[in-house]
Parts: C-alpha cells; structure tokens; sequence
C-alpha cells in the first residue's frame, strides 16, 4: 500500500473517531445522529456537498476524490438509512402480500443463489455498508464472508452486530478500497463475489471489475446488482440528465454510468457474462421504488407502516421538519438538514427514474471468470 493510502486511511479513521466517539456499534438511527460531534459533522457535510454542483469540474473533481467523496457520504447518511430502511441499505422487488422486510431478505437470497453460493465458499461482499446482506447470505448459505468497505464507520458497526448476533465465526468485515482489491488481497482468493448496489460509487466501473476479477478464483462467480441508467437515458435530454443528477447528489455518487458501459465493463475485464437482467423492467404491479412515493395503496402489511411512513414523501417531510427543529435548538448537529434535503433530492430523482424507466438499481449482471485466461 502506497504511503499516501496509509495517509489516507488513518486520517478517515481518526476522523470517524472524532466525529462518531466510542461505542460505535451499540448507536444507531436518530440516536447515533444526536450523539455526533457537531463539529466534525459540519466538516462532513461541507467536505460531501463542495463536490456536488451541478457541472462538469465539479463531476470531474469527485471522479478524482471518490474515495473521500464515498466516505463522506456514508459518514453523513448512515445513520438516516438505519432509521428509515433497516441495515440493508438496497432496493428489492416486491411481491403482492409480501412485507418489506420479506422482500429485502429475498433479493438478497436470489443474489445468493444466482452467484451459486456454498457453504465451503469464501466469498467477498464488495461495499458491505453496515453488513445487513452478508448476515442474511452468511445464514441462508453457511458460507464464509469477508465484507469490504472504505468507512471507517460502517465497517465498526458491521463488526460489533456481527459479534453480537454469534456471526463473527462467519463473517469479518475489512477497510479497503474496491478501486485497489490487491492493496488489501491477494490474487485468485475469493471462491464468489458479489456486490449490491455498491459499485455504483466508482469513478471508472471498468476498473472495479478488473480489481474483483483479479482477486476472484479462476471459474469463480462475480453477481452484482447494479445501478445503471438505461438505455432509454438521452444525455441530450435536460429533465434526463436532471434525474440522473438528483440521484448522484442524493447517493453519493460521482457519476451515474449506462447499462452499456457496465456490460462493456465486464466484457473488457475478461468475465464471461452470463445473465444480464434488468429485475426493475417487469411491470411488477407493487414498483420497486413504492416505499419512496407515499402512495399508500401499496402499503403490503401492518407491520411495513412504520418503515413506509419514515421513508414516504409524507414522512420524509416530518423528518426533515423534526431534525431542523433539532438543528435549530443545537440538539442535532449543524448540516444534518442539508443531509435531509440531498436525501429528498434522491428519493425524487429514484421515483421519477422509476417511472420512466431511464434507471435501475437492480440491473443482475452474473458473470464468470474463466478457470483458463484467453490468450
């Protein structure tokens, strides 16, 4: 690892110290956002959002830093995710009579047995977030997960629950950096790999996939869900291109890619693609971005009240108010309702991609890395 990486790492992490204190793993939703400090927190806030003006430096600028950019991000976010969607921090298809939490698990489960996870398996999660999809996977198949993620944050917090919850015999979740697998691995040690809704945070898909090919046993399996625009996205498009910037303002994104570029991406690496499915294309009659739109008619069960309610129009609103107010009084720390107003930003871009079809946050790309290299 290069000195400047080392640099890099210790100063994110003496900042998540600073800004989280002690006792990470045991903090969560609102509570962990009360107890930040609230100068480190307005850092974090203004280090995310100087990279986010809608042009071409400002895009060029985060293509180049999207590591700090990233880190930022889920620094400022994290604990809003929790609160409102749970420790998986994904999109699922729903079906009818199916609860929220059903669903998620579900998906997670599908992506599991469409990479063909085994018990024997030793298989890198790539952008863990706070580890909700490898408990899930790591029960459902028995196997052996490493996650892997660049803040400081998420991965104490992944640690801890898994401890506490008796998984930590399974699973153990490490700093690194998709962009650079061989700072943190070596070659061909990683039986499957999967990443959900995680690559979408690099500068160039192309060379991520590289980097998970390397560190992926010859006739392994790399499964990814994928956020892509598709191939309905004009970029000579005004309200086109004002979508896509909503949903990379509000997701910490520094740029959104075409499902063309992530196929192309594979292909140039050297996997051999085996499914490419768009599972957001199916006219399902409950719409993936539902807990986003307010519409309660979608609502599945009871216990998915509290969870729709938090994460609607309607309640996104109530959270923004209450937080300001929080703000305002110096309870909550200064910046949190500008983290707020970019994730109503997102939920607005995601709902109008949604619904035009321009994105997907599931395209299902399976792809092997042959067990003998082409010449």
């Amino acid at each position: 690892m290069s000195s400047s990486n080392t640099e890099l790492r210790q100063r994110q992490a003496d900042f998540t110290k600073t800004l989280h204190g002690e006792e990470i793993g045991a903090k969560t939703g609102l509570s962990a956002l009360l107890s930040k400090d609230k100068t480190a927190q307005k850092i974090a806030v203004s280090t995310y959002l100087e990279n986010f003006q809608n042009n071409k430096e400002s895009e060029a600028k985060r293509l180049e830093n999207y590591n700090e950019t990233t880190h930022s991000y889920y620094n400022i976010v994290t604990d809003f995710y929790e609160y409102g969607w749970g420790s998986s921090f994904h999109f699922s298809r729903f079906y009818k009579g199916e609860s929220f939490a059903a669903s998620i698990a579900r998906h997670e489960h599908y992506l599991a047995y469409m990479a063909g996870i085994k018990k024997s398996d030793l298989v890198l999660d790539v952008g863990c977030g706070v580890g909700g999809p490898a408990r899930e996977i790591a029960n459902f198949t028995g196997c052996h997960i490493v996650g892997l993620n660049n803040n400081d944050y998420q991965i104490e917090k992944a640690n801890w629950v898994a401890k506490k919850t008796g998984l930590d015999k399974q699973l153990e979740f490490v700093k690194g950096d998709f962009m650079d697998l061989n700072g943190t691995f070596e070659e061909n040690t990683f039986d499957k790999v999967y990443a959900i809704e995680a690559t979408c945070h690099a500068p160039n898909l192309e060379k991520c996939y590289k980097e998970i090919y390397k560190v992926l046993k010859p006739g392994g399996t790399f499964a990814v869900y994928e956020w892509v625009m598709t191939d309905k996205f004009d970029e000579n498009n005004e309200e086109h291109k004002k979508i896509r910037y909503e949903i990379e303002l509000g997701d910490g994104i520094p740029k959104m890619f075409g499902v063309d570029v992530a196929t192309q991406a594979l292909k140039n690496c050297g996997f051999e693609i085996e499914v490419a499915n768009d599972l957001a294309d199916n006219n399902d009659e409950v719409p993936w971005y539902y807990p986003l739109t307010g519409e309660w008619r979608y609502v599945q069960s009871l216990s998915d009240l509290a969870t729709f309610f938090r994460t609607s129009y309607l309640g996104r609103k109530v959270t923004n108010t209450m937080v300001s107010v929080m703000e305002r009084v110096g309870i909550a720390p200064e910046g949190s309702v500008k983290v707020t107003e970019a994730l109503e930003n997102a939920a607005v871009g995601l709902v109008a991609g949604g619904k035009s079809k321009l994105f997907t946050p599931m395209m299902l790309f399976v792809a092997k890395k042959p067990e003998q290299p082409s010449q």
